[in-house]
């Protein structure tokens, strides 16, 4: 402790002029939780209920529910309420989002993110509010029309980052040009995507290729439907974070809602990679036989017709 003191204290000295050190209480298998905000420019203010962000690795989140297992009402209202007094502390207008770390029943502040965040989308699933759309009306003067008692929470939302990323090499950036493209779809499946087939993913960017988001009545059946929507996604080319996503979602402990901020660097995902391999490699070679299938039905059906690949061949009655 002593000699971490001194370091720390000697960096800080160095880099700022200001050697000061101070102490953060440490939280036992803390939980991120955090909280939507929409303020207008007349002083009116909503949140819009938790979202539960503790899938992530490295600080980088890749899971996203809405709303969270460990959060009850009391604690989600007292917690809107807390941020809420945080953005009128600084007069903010805008959407923002109010971050805490849960541990033992109790949460503390963390941070806030003046800004729309990428998880937005589950919160919008189960509150039927257009977060953008709102930030739109605000940007215009207009007043947000609704207090906080009118703001209904309805079923359960989870958001899934596609990421360029090899999960079973420990989550290092993936390269190439994107290939096959089948998206999931079926009803309360939605996507917001930047990617398209023949599209070059480099390295310069964000990895981040897309976000899958489900709904449904409960959080066993919106569990379920992410499952089925990530099985059906096929995206060639480049390896995605969609296997660790379904990893998670078939852990016992995530289904229990057992988890923390450590939860998915506990995986050990080298488990799964046979597996993995085995049937992308059974995928390609049904792709394979059913792309030469389909070639030598449809030469047939040509020369059937009395067309070659040379023009036409004889007359047809």
């Amino acid at each position: 402790m002593e000699s971490g003191f001194r370091t720390a204290s000697g960096e800080a000295k160095s880099s700022f002029g200001d050697g000061r050190v101070y102490l953060e209480r440490y939280l036992d298998k803390p939980r991120h939780i955090e909280v939507q905000l929409m303020f207008d420019t007349h002083g009116n203010g909503v949140h819009y209920g938790v979202r539960e962000c503790s899938i992530q690795r490295r600080h980088q989140k890749l899971l996203e529910e809405c709303p969270s297992v460990v959060i009850d009402d009391k604690t989600r209202d007292a917690m809107g309420e807390v941020a809420l007094k945080a953005g009128r502390a600084v007069g903010y207008q805008n959407a923002g989002t109010v971050e805490f770390l849960w541990s033992n029943g109790q949460f503390y502040f963390l941070e806030m993110n003046t800004r729309l965040q990428v998880e937005h989308p589950v919160t919008e699933m189960v509150t039927g509010t257009d977060l953008v759309r709102e930030q739109l009306r605000v940007a215009a003067g207009e007043k947000l029309g609704y207090a906080q008692k009118d703001v209904r929470w309805n079923g359960w939302a989870i958001e899934v980052r596609l990421n360029a990323e090899d999960v079973f090499h420990g989550f290092v950036p993936s390269t190439g040009t994107i290939q096959n493209l089948r998206m999931p779809g079926g009803p309360f499946v939605r996507l917001d995507l930047g990617l398209y087939r023949n599209m070059e993913v480099g390295v310069n960017y964000d990895p981040m290729l897309a976000k899958l988001i489900v709904w449904g009545p409960d959080r066993a059946q919106a569990i379920a439907r992410m499952r089925r929507a990530l099985q059906e996604l096929n995206i060639g080319g480049v390896k995605t974070s969609a296997p660790a996503a379904l990893a998670v979602l078939e852990h016992e402990r995530f289904q229990k809602g057992d988890f923390d901020t450590h939860f998915l660097e506990s995986l050990d995902l080298s488990q799964q990679h046979t597996e993995y391999d085995a049937l992308v490699a059974a995928a390609a070679a049904i792709w394979r036989h059913r792309k030469a299938t389909r070639k030598a039905l449809a030469q047939d059906a040509g020369e059937r017709a009395g067309w070659t690949e040379r023009g036409r061949a004889r007359e047809v009655q």
